[in-house]
């Protein structure tokens, strides 16, 4: 994208990274003419994380991949998959729907720029947490992406403000460091979590817990 791209917007409560599948349910009328209409013209259209008191400035294309259903009143069921970061430079409202001129966000080292020791520790860390959660692991997950970063950020236990953190960083390098360190201070807050439990479980007296 260019700085004189102009997309449509679409605020939500959630952050998209690129290559990440995202279902979403159409309801809103001015949405369902906005994602016909990227259909039609095969374009994206951006996904910014929104509360009641703000948009981002940094958001993430989607397009749509996967139409699952489309009911009578015309609400859709769909799969989109982010595409590409982008910053907002100006808001326009001029239609039913938000519009923006976006430019592109940043630019990444490449993958083998990448420190090797500090991306397979993150892969490490996230089947840890995935194998503690009971779900699925599938290692082609790292090795179909160049930013592994992204690829783990999707599901490593990231509260919304940390998801929206990392996607505004620059840098593999640095949100690969950034999941390290959450992981780290995540696993620590489980074995505290699991320890005070299984005391819990006892008397309540073990050799060396301060009585509280």
């Amino acid at each position: 994208m260019s700085l004189s791209d102009r997309i449509p917007i679409f605020p939500l409560g959630i952050v998209v990274y690129p290559d990440e599948p995202v279902p979403l349910h159409i309801f809103e009328t001015r949405y369902r003419d906005m994602v016909k209409l990227c259909m039609k013209e095969d374009r994206p259209f951006g996904i910014v994380y929104a509360t009641e008191e703000e948009i981002a400035e940094v958001g993430c294309t989607a397009r749509v991949r996967r139409v699952l259903n489309k009911y009578e009143d015309g609400r859709l069921d769909i799969v989109v998959s982010g595409e590409a970061r982008f910053r907002i430079v100006e808001v326009f409202r001029n239609e039913p729907y938000l519009t923006a001129e976006v430019a592109t966000f940043g630019i990444d080292a490449k993958p083998e720029k990448v420190d090797k020791n500090s991306r397979e520790r993150v892969i490490t860390q996230h089947i840890k947490l995935l194998e503690m959660a009971g779900e699925e692991i599938r290692t082609t997950v790292y090795e179909n992406t160049p930013w592994v970063s992204f690829a783990v950020a999707r599901n490593a236990g990231l509260e919304i403000e940390q998801k929206q953190e990392l996607l505004e960083m620059t840098s593999e390098d640095e949100r690969v460091a950034y999941l390290i360190e959450h992981f780290k201070n995540l696993f620590a807050r489980v074995e505290q979590a699991q320890e005070m439990n299984r005391l819990a479980q006892g008397d309540g007296h073990a050799d060396g817990f301060p009585e509280l």
